[in-house]
């Protein structure tokens, strides 16, 4: 039997080999001996550490989630003023070519999983919130700055952004929209739900 130590070495490894072989051919025709493969292990090696193949793709997942949130949380915090905490918020979420198209696949790729099983619908419950929460705190730190009005609360927006985000993301990655029209239309979201406390003017230009 493995050492402690070494079973979490293994599971990482595998974790790893599973979110490659998903982007490689896809969740929905992904096969045990793919992980395998890119694992450099055998199919018995990756069913001794991950019987249940659902809790490997789960622990997938949940580590793509993370770093996927984690990077936007990043991103936010890098900006210097409330709009731009909220121009890179937005930006963060956009599927854009390279890594931030790679983070979002793997989780699209992922997501009918948690539909059968109940630590992956945990994970992505976890995830949209987290997402929601970061949105919020933006929002509320535009309101607090006095320079701008809400026109709906802010945990009601900041669940908007995220399904926004969620369905542009699937158009985005199926070749039906381009990130850069994404950006514009959640760039619009913004001036219309977040306007100037003086008067009726949206926010100007969040994306920039």
């Amino acid at each position: 039997m493995a050492r402690p130590k070494e079973q979490t070495k293994r599971r990482d490894q595998l974790i790893a080999a599973a979110s490659s072989a998903v982007l490689r051919h896809g969740a929905s025709g992904l096969r045990l001996a793919d992980i395998a493969e890119e694992a450099g292990l055998t199919s018995a090696s990756v069913l001794y550490y991950y019987p249940d193949v659902r809790e490997l793709y789960t622990a997938a997942f949940a580590q793509g989630g993370e770093e996927y949130i984690a990077l936007r949380e990043a991103h936010v915090q890098a900006a210097d003023s409330p709009e731009a905490k909220l121009a890179a918020c937005i930006r963060s979420g956009i599927p854009w070519p390279g890594h931030a198209e790679e983070a979002s696949r793997l989780l699209y790729e992922l997501t009918p999983i948690v539909l059968r099983n109940d630590a992956a619908a945990a994970e992505h419950v976890a995830l949209i919130a987290r997402q929601a929460a970061l949105y919020e705190r933006v929002l509320r730190e535009c309101e607090a700055s006095g320079r701008f009005r809400l026109r709906q609360p802010a945990e009601v927006l900041a669940r908007g952004f995220v399904a926004l985000e969620e369905g542009f993301g699937v158009d985005v990655l199926v070749g039906e929209l381009d990130p850069v029209l994404e950006q514009q239309w959640l760039d619009e979201y913004a001036r219309v739900m977040v306007v100037a406390a003086d008067h009726d003017r949206g926010l100007h230009d969040p994306g920039r």
